[in-house]
Formats: C-alpha cells, sequence, structure tokens
C-alpha cells in the first residue's frame, strides 16, 4: 500500500507549477553582433562595454569566431566601447534599446582611428575602406571645426582640383581626376543634390552640423545611376548624441568686416534624437560691389519606431546672395550686379535591420533649387566698358585694351523629387546581395529676363540596380554589378562595374606587414542639363522650320554623356601602421560630351548649307571627347601620438581628343599676338582642357592634445590651360584681349593655419588664417581670390554629458 504524499510537498509543486506559467519572461535590453578587423577577420577576446550615461551597465569578451551577447535590464541610449590589442579602442554610435528590443550592432576595430572606417558611395552597404576596391576618400569632421565651407579640404584629397572663380560667395567647382564639374554626384544626406544634367556650387555649402564629405574617385553609375560620371562626393547632416539639451553656439569676426554666428541644439529623449542649427555668415570681400552673406538652417530628427527600425527626418536650406564684380582683372572695375540662391534639401528615411543580416531601407526626398543674377548699371541695349587694362598671363603673355562687360540675367529653377528603395541580404562565407531602385520626378525652367527665353521641363527618370561582394578567405574581396537606367530623354543605358581587392600580406606591427592591391573599373552617364537640352541641335533645326535637314543630314537628338574609367593601386604599411604610402594609376576615358556648334561647325562636319546653317543658334551636341590619366601618390605618417603628418600628389595628363566647335574650325587669333590659334570659347583638339593642371598636391601637419590643436595645411597646383573668353569683345568688336590658352592660368600655393584652445570643459578658443601667403592668382585668370584672411572666435557648450 502506497503512502500518500504529503499535503505539505503537493502545495510546493502547485506553487513552483504557478511561479513557472505566470511569471512573466524577463524583460532585458539585449545587444549582440560580431567584432572583426578591417579585413573581416573574426577577433577573439575583444572587451566590450554596454555604456549608459556615464556607467557601465553591462560587459563581457568576444568569442574566439567574434561574437557577443550583452543585456541589461534598463532602457535607454546606449553606447558600445570596444578594446582589443594592438588595436585602438573604438567607440560606437549611441542606440536606443528597449525592456525587449534584440539590438543588432556588429563592430569593426581599427589600428589607428577611434571610429569604423567605412564607406558607402562604393556598394551603397557601409564597407571598411580597406575593403573596397574602389579610390575613397574620407574626410573626418573633426577638420572642420574652424571652417566655413568645404573649399580648403576638398583639396586635401588625391585628384582633386578645386576652383572658386572669385572670391566668398563665388562658384566653387570640383574638378576630379581631370572630369568636367558637371560630372560629380553629389548627395547631401543620400539626396541628389545637382542641378539637373550634374552642375552643383559648392559655395553655398556651409560646414553648420555637416558630417565629414566622402569623396569617391572614378565613375560609379551602377549605383547611382546618371551624374556619377566621374566621381560621388556624399555629404550628410550630423546627428545628436546627447543624453541631455545640449547647446553649442559659435561665434567669429575677422578682417574684410567678415562675422559668423551658429547655433546648435541637440539632444535626446527616449526613442527620439534631435538636432536643429542655424548659421549666418557675412563679409565684405577685398574688392568693391562684392558683399556677400549665407544664411543656413538643418534639422536631423530620428526615432526609433521599433527594434532596429528607425525613421529619419533632414533637412538642410541655405539662402545666400553675392554681388558679382564679373573678371575684375579684365574690366578694371567692379560690375554692380547680384547672385541670389535658394536651395533646399530635405527627406524622410525609413531604415529596418531584420534578423541582423537583413537590411531594407526606403527614403522620399526633395531638392527645391532656384538661381538669380541680375545687374543694377547696365542696359540691355547699350554695351558698357571696363576700364583700359594691361592683362597678363601664366605662359608671360600680355594684352591691353578694353572689354565689353558680359553681363547675364537669369531666374532658374531646378526641383526634383526622388523615391529610393534598398534591400541588401548577407549570405553565409560572407556574401552580400543588394537591389536597389529609384525614381525621380525632375523639374526645371531657365528663364532670362532681358531676351525674354523662358523654357520649361519635366523629366521622369527610373534606376534599377543589383549587385554582389564578399569576399574569400578574407583575402580576396570582390565587388561587381550593374544597373539598368531609363532616362527621359536618352533612353536606356547600362553600366556595369568591377572591382578586386587582395591582401597579399596582412596588416600587422612589423615593418612592411599590411599589403594590399585594388582594381576598379567602372563606367559613368549623365544626363543633358538644361541649357543643352534646350539648344540641342535637332530641336533648334525644327524651330527654324529645318526639320527636313534632320533626315538629310542625319542629326540625332541628344545622347547620354559617358565615361569609362579605369584606376589601379597599392596601399603599403611601411612601418607599424604609423607610416603608410598610397600609390595608384588611373586611365578614364569621357566620350559623347556636349558642346556647342557655330554656324561654321554645322558646315564643315555636318555639310549643312549657309542659308540653313545660320538660321540656326549655337547648338549643343555630343562631339567632343577626351582623356585623362594620371598617378596619385599619398603619404601618412604618425610619429608621435600626438602628431600626425599626410601629404600627396597627383600628376594629370590630359587631352582633347575631338571637337567639332568653331574654334576647331577657325581657331582665333589676337591680331597683336600674329600665328598663335587660340581657342577662345573652347579647347583645341591636341590640347588640354581647361582648368586640369598637370601638377596638385596637398599636406597636413596636424597636432592635437587634449586641450589644444593645431594644424597647418597647404594646397599646391601648376599652371593650367584657360581662357579670357573675350571672343571679338574688345571696344573694337576684336580679339585684342586673347591669350594663347596653355599655361593661362597661374599656379599656386595655399597655406591656411588653424588653432584651437579648450579654456575650459565648455569654452574653446579658435583662430583660422588662411592664404598665409597672399597670393591671388588662385582661380581662372581675370578673377582675384581673396588675400590673407583671419577669423578668430569662440565655441560656447552648454548643457550636454
Amino acid at each position: 500500500m502506497q503512502t500518500p504524499a504529503p499535503r505539505s510537498a503537493i502545495s510546493l509543486l502547485l506553487a513552483l507549477a504557478a511561479a513557472l506559467l505566470l511569471t512573466p519572461p524577463a524583460r532585458a535590453v539585449v545587444v549582440r553582433g560580431k567584432v572583426t578587423t578591417p579585413l573581416g577577420l573574426p577577433l577573439g577576446n575583444a572587451r566590450i562595454q554596454l555604456i549608459q550615461g556615464s556607467r557601465v551597465v553591462a560587459f563581457t569578451f568576444s568569442l574566439m569566431d567574434g561574437t557577443y551577447e550583452l543585456r541589461s535590464g534598463l532602457p535607454g541610449r546606449f553606447v558600445l566601447l570596444t578594446s582589443a590589442s594592438p588595436f585602438t579602442p573604438s567607440i560606437g554610435d549611441a542606440f536606443y534599446g528597449g525592456r525587449i528590443a534584440v539590438v543588432s550592432r556588429n563592430i569593426v576595430l581599427e589600428y589607428a582611428t577611434v571610429t569604423p572606417q567605412l564607406a558607402s558611395t562604393s556598394t551603397a552597404i557601409p564597407t571598411p575602406i580597406q575593403q573596397v576596391p574602389a579610390a575613397i576618400t574620407l574626410i573626418p569632421k573633426q577638420v572642420l571645426e574652424t571652417q566655413i565651407n568645404l573649399l580648403n579640404d576638398l583639396r586635401q584629397a588625391p585628384g582633386t582640383n578645386v576652383i572658386q572663380t572669385g572670391q566668398a560667395g563665388g562658384p566653387i567647382e570640383l574638378y576630379l581626376r581631370g572630369g568636367s564639374p558637371d560630372a560629380n554626384k553629389i548627395l547631401i544626406d543620400g539626396i541628389p543634390a545637382t542641378n539637373i544634367g550634374g552642375p552643383f556650387d559648392f559655395s553655398s555649402l556651409a560646414t553648420t552640423a555637416l558630417s565629414g564629405p566622402e569623396i569617391y574617385r572614378g565613375a560609379n553609375s551602377a549605383l547611382e545611376g546618371t551624374g556619377a560620371e566621374a566621381s560621388i562626393v556624399s555629404l550628410g547632416t550630423t546627428r545628436s548624441n546627447f543624453l541631455r539639451p545640449t547647446l553649442d553656439y559659435t561665434g567669429d569676426a575677422g578682417n574684410l568686416r567678415t562675422y559668423r554666428n551658429e547655433a546648435i541644439l541637440s539632444g535626446t529623449y527616449k526613442r527620439l534624437d534631435y538636432q536643429a542649427a542655424f548659421s549666418r555668415l557675412n563679409t565684405s570681400n577685398a574688392l568693391p560691389r562684392d558683399q556677400f552673406h549665407l544664411v543656413t538652417s538643418t534639422a536631423n530628427i530620428g526615432y526609433t519606431i521599433l527594434t532596429n527600425t528607425t525613421a529619419r527626418f533632414t533637412l538642410r536650406n541655405a539662402d545666400s546672395a553675392a554681388g558679382l564684380p564679373q573678371a575684375h582683372d579684365i574690366y578694371g572695375i567692379s560690375a554692380s550686379g547680384k547672385q541670389s540662391d535658394q536651395d533646399l534639401y530635405s527627406g524622410i528615411t525609413i531604415e529596418n535591420i531584420l534578423a541582423g543580416n537583413w537590411h531594407n531601407l526606403a527614403r522620399y526626398g526633395i531638392a527645391r533649387k532656384r538661381e538669380q543674377e541680375q545687374q543694377f548699371d547696365q542696359s540691355p541695349d547699350t554695351i558698357t566698358y571696363g576700364n583700359l587694362v594691361t592683362l597678363r598671363g601664366a605662359n608671360g603673355y600680355t594684352v591691353t585694351g578694353q572689354a565689353a562687360f558680359l553681363s547675364p540675367t537669369l531666374d532658374n529653377v531646378h526641383n526634383r523629387d526622388e523615391l529610393y528603395y534598398q534591400t541588401d541580404y548577407t549570405l553565409p562565407y560572407r556574401i552580400a546581395l543588394l537591389f536597389s531602385f529609384h525614381y525621380e520626378d525632375e523639374r526645371g525652367r531657365l528663364y532670362n529676363p532681358t531676351t525674354g527665353f523662358n523654357q520649361q521641363a519635366q523629366r521622369t527618370n527610373f534606376l534599377y540596380t543589383l549587385q554582389l561582394q564578399g569576399d574569400l578567405h578574407h583575402r580576396l574581396f570582390y565587388s561587381f554589378g550593374g544597373a539598368i537606367e531609363r532616362n527621359h530623354l536618352y533612353g536606356t543605358a547600362g553600366t556595369p562595374r568591377l572591382g578586386l581587392t587582395y591582401v597579399p600580406v596582412l596588416p600587422g606591427h612589423r615593418p612592411f606587414h599590411g599589403t594590399s592591391i585594388r582594381a576598379n573599373i567602372a563606367t559613368g552617364v549623365q544626363e543633358p542639363t538644361l541649357e543643352d537640352q534646350f539648344t540641342s541641335l535637332d530641336t533648334l533645326l525644327a524651330q527654324t522650320a529645318n526639320q527636313s535637314a534632320i533626315a538629310t543630314y542625319n542629326i540625332r537628338p541628344l545622347a547620354a554623356q559617358r565615361s569609362r574609367t579605369f584606376d589601379l593601386a597599392v596601399d603599403q604599411n611601411i612601418l607599424n601602421q604609423k607610416l603608410i604610402l598610397k600609390a595608384g594609376y588611373f586611365h578614364n576615358q569621357s566620350s559623347h560630351q556636349f558642346e556647342r556648334l557655330a554656324p561654321n561647325g554645322l558646315e564643315q562636319y555636318f555639310n549643312i548649307p549657309a542659308n540653313i546653317a545660320l538660321q540656326v543658334p549655337d547648338a549643343s551636341l555630343n562631339s567632343l571627347a577626351y582623356r585623362t590619366q594620371g598617378l596619385e601618390l599619398e603619404l601618412q605618417y604618425q610619429p608621435l601620438t600626438h602628431l600626425f603628418l599626410r601629404g600627396g600628389y597627383t600628376y594629370l595628363a590630359s587631352l582633347v581628343e575631338q571637337s567639332f566647335t568653331s574654334d576647331n574650325v577657325a581657331p582665333a587669333f589676337n591680331p597683336d599676338l600674329p600665328g598663335i590659334p587660340i581657342g577662345a570659347l573652347s579647347p583645341i583638339v591636341g590640347n588640354r582642357p581647361f582648368n586640369r593642371p598637370p601638377s596638385t598636391g596637398f599636406f597636413a601637419v596636424q597636432y592635437s592634445a587634449s586641450r589644444f590643436s593645431a594644424a597647418i595645411k597647404g594646397a599646391l597646383a601648376s599652371r593650367s590651360d584657360d581662357s579670357t573668353f573675350q571672343l571679338h569683345n574688345d571696344r573694337n568688336g576684336d580679339n585684342t584681349l586673347l591669350l594663347p590658352n596653355q599655361n593661362l592660368d597661374f599656379g599656386y600655393a595655399k597655406l591656411d593655419l588653424n588653432l584651437l584652445f579648450s579654456a575650459t570643459r565648455h569654452v574653446t578658443v579658435f583662430t583660422q588664417l588662411d592664404n598665409l601667403l597672399g597670393q591671388q592668382h588662385i582661380g581662372p585668370i581675370g578673377y582675384p581670390g581673396l588675400p590673407f584672411t583671419i577669423r578668430a572666435g569662440l565655441k560656447i557648450r552648454i548643457g550636454g554629458n
């Protein structure tokens, strides 16, 4: 006979069962991921700390396969601090974790930087720069602290030539590896920011709340579609990591009646992070009638909707006005004119990471741009001349005369709405697949109040991208893909791209340990500008009642401008990851580029009779082709903990291979310089394209301590080909103000210095000294640049943590 269980034991079992069934599961933030080296090798025994505020709420060590997991019972905002010898400790971006959140955070440790060096302009997937086959330069945000725009720091990259026409407020254009300034894809928070057809002026882009640029050198229309014919420059609005509301104020003043004020309010609240900024810059410049002001406002607001799902709103608005003194050295006096720009870029992005390896992103973005030019002291019915001047070029030739003012008036609009979707999935063995879709609705207007020219256009473009990237044994990294674009004007275009990186010697702290070889080949396309569209040859023939000539002389509609780029480079660690040499060769071919044909070009190349050709204004045609190739060198050296040296040199060989312009049918001649053919409006076949110096270079010496930092930077360029553009524009309608093209623009050596001193935790004193040598022949001939300038001011922080 069985003995019945005691009543007390039965009660205990029932209580235990109830506890198991009725107790809610433990609530905790779970953070998991993988720690790797820049080459993707798993890093075991790395210490990972979960920081909340000023406290370490959890820590762990990664397993030998690099994986880790952390837990915290408190929700809130966190930061990961990771360390492992011989790498530099890593500070991650702040993130929000709820009580039951499972957050995915992979960590890449670098040898020499606190933040991971991740690039996204190559494949749209953030990838350690050591694995990327393309040539990419990352400019850190810290170097922008004393700058008002990107002019100085864009020159601190191999292959770049940045030209400002005039002084502050004058157009700033980027020539990369000899490509056209219209051939760069400029992204602000992922939103295309160029005018329709590619032009972009950096002068109205302030450094207020701006993250460091990422510069991709080479074509990449496989990812970004039209516009990425020569390069991609990606810019972003900074976001807040402060736990409490923080106000950062910057005020400075300098010579030439320059002053600047900036205020940034930022903080976080639970799932929300926010930042709003405002700044205003005023300067009188060194020329009469050349005042400039720039007002910038930005916003960046993010919200964590669900675990690993965020929504973000960004906005950047710039309003500027600048005087238009024109080419002061050609006229001898300043013209009285004004240029106004209103630029707005905004977007909302939804981003999700599922199961740690499936990433989705959707973005709606807008760009609203308006440019106006007007003249105050000139009438369209009269010709106004400048003073009698003697103009000397860098090639030693001089001319004397009086030039008629070339003073356009305009009111142009460039609007764009875009919808972008991207999905990428990481398969086993580190293979990543990406598909993206991009829709653009572009609307533009060109209006000249003087002539009454008023044309409007609308374009609808579609882009489909597919690509694959991965690696074999963490030694061979590959990335290839392509895109099909359906463009409103030129139809369907395909753009493939292939890149490889091979690491024969893994990085280490022994001499010459760390060698990587990179190769990248890509294609680019560019749609026509509005000016090209409205002045295309077939359109003008139709407008002048010469439709029959289109078929008779085989005139084709506008086609896409095309480029093909190839580069091969070696990155070599020389000494303990402290001395690194980068050397590369590039070869770019640009074809089907647009140029303007005068009536003599129509007769010469298309056999169009003079009676028809003379009825047609200068027409746009895909007839220009040129080649650029060269070498890039960059050296980085950190001899001491607080001292960093960097320098680079680029040799560029460029050649115009084909051109149908009037300058190539019948070059212009200056009667005072007989026997010298001159390309008055465009380069002559066999010469270099304009504004492409054969040699450019840069250097920087930076010292950074806990409370004091200083940097001296230099940008150097040799002479370049150009024109005065004074065709039949002297007082007698002759060419006496034309100078020979070769080596017309001066070379220069521009030196800048900045100093910062942290007086207290909340107050920093700084100064910025530009153009220490006072060289004013830095821009195109006729346009004197700024002399030596100095600004000094304070940075004050209120609040924060």
